[in-house]
């Protein structure tokens, strides 16, 4: 059977066995920003499925930047040592698939309680700290508002990002993924609701894309040119008067023209007044409008769950990829299944090269495998 979903596709230098990435997902699981034994357990898992890639969750690139405490960070030697220490044993216990890591910062939304906690916000008088923002707006109208970041701040945290990034590079990471999406740091520059600056970073649309893009140009000046870098964007914010998808379009021809590689169109976070009309692959009409304005990879992402629904995506050329996130948890060999249902085939560790039911076919590429 002729599959679109698992055909390969080459971001420059690095080329992808099929359409499916595995979405970048917050654990919650670190120490001080540290990767723990749980991420070796989460990312072998991970990239034992098959994937084309495989996305290490927001990282952020300073400990202000988590979101949490239990955040994982790339910004000092101890964080770099433990993703390093993680990740070479879940590699080597897996096929070989690239690794991409989407790098962030919380903004606004940092020093927030773990999800299974509540997710409110931690004061500092209880062990939080301050979070930034480009203006002191607050998430939530009863939160105290953030700090608004000065001209210093703003070149610290494009340091953070390069710092960041210089780490990945050493890490052997594949590719990277800047997060301005829902409703972080880079997303809170963009979107009016959020910024109201009246500096050169706030205002006019040109003004409020300024910050976000550059810290893409020295991230992408860094980053060896023969590795991708992507970026994550809301692409609607699904409020009166907010972040648009027009806004999206005029933005990714910008990054474009500056060496961006994929756009990941996902939308909302920014505020609790979006309304979304949630639905199977909802957001796949906003990667499908970018992907025809703009001519840019796109990977679609937002309840995909289903093999023929991600095929019909990719044959229809509403996207070049798509990304799992909840399905992957759920059901760790979602490629396996997928390939098994479309007649296509996957690497799987030669440990499992006899794990395919009969009626699942040829589904493991391998050699023949004999038994005593």
């Amino acid at each position: 059977m002729s599959t679109s979903l698992f055909s390969p596709l080459s971001l420059r230098q690095l080329t992808l066995a099929n359409r499916i990435i595995v979405s970048p997902m917050c654990q919650y699981s670190a120490v001080d920003g540290r990767a723990t034994d749980w991420h070796t357990i989460h990312w072998g898992q991970l990239l034992q499925s098959g994937a084309g890639m495989f996305t290490i969750e927001a990282t952020a690139v300073s400990a202000v930047g988590r979101i949490t405490f239990g955040c994982l960070g790339l910004y000092d030697d101890a964080c770099e040592r433990a993703v390093a220490e993680h990740l070479a044993i879940a590699r080597a216990n897996a096929p070989s698939i690239p690794v991409a890591m989407q790098l962030a910062h919380a903004g606004r939304k940092g020093s927030s309680q773990l999800p299974w906690e509540g997710g409110q916000l931690i004061p500092v008088d209880c062990g939080g700290w301050v979070p930034v923002a480009p203006s002191a707006i607050g998430q939530l109208e009863r939160e105290p508002p953030p700090k608004a970041i000065d001209s210093e701040a703003l070149a610290q945290i494009k340091r953070d990002f390069v710092d960041a990034t210089a780490r990945a590079l050493r890490l052997g990471i594949d590719a990277i993924e800047l997060h301005m999406a829902h409703g972080y740091l880079l997303h809170e520059f963009l979107s009016p609701l959020s910024n109201r600056r009246n500096d050169a970073y706030g205002g006019s649309f040109d003004k409020r894309i300024r910050f976000p893009l550059e810290v893409f140009t020295a991230v992408r000046d860094l980053w060896p040119q023969k590795k991708p870098v992507g970026v994550r964007i809301s692409a609607t914010d699904w409020v009166d008067g907010g972040w648009t998808i027009d806004d999206s379009v005029a933005l990714v021809q910008r990054l474009l023209k500056l060496g961006c590689d994929w756009i990941d169109v996902s939308s909302g976070g920014i505020s609790p007044a979006q309304k979304i009309p949630l639905g199977p692959g909802y957001q796949v009409p906003l990667a499908r409008a970018i992907r025809r304005s703009t001519s840019i990879p796109t990977v679609a992402v937002g309840l995909i769950t289903d093999a023929k629904q991600a095929d019909r995506i990719i044959r229809s050329q509403d996207a070049d990829l798509v990304a799992l996130a909840r399905a992957m948890l759920w059901n760790p060999r979602w490629p396996w299944h997928a390939a098994a249902t479309l007649g296509a085939q996957v690497q799987a560790p030669k440990q499992y090269w006899r794990s395919a039911p009969r009626d699942a076919g040829n589904v493991i590429a391998h050699a023949k495998v004999g038994a005593r």
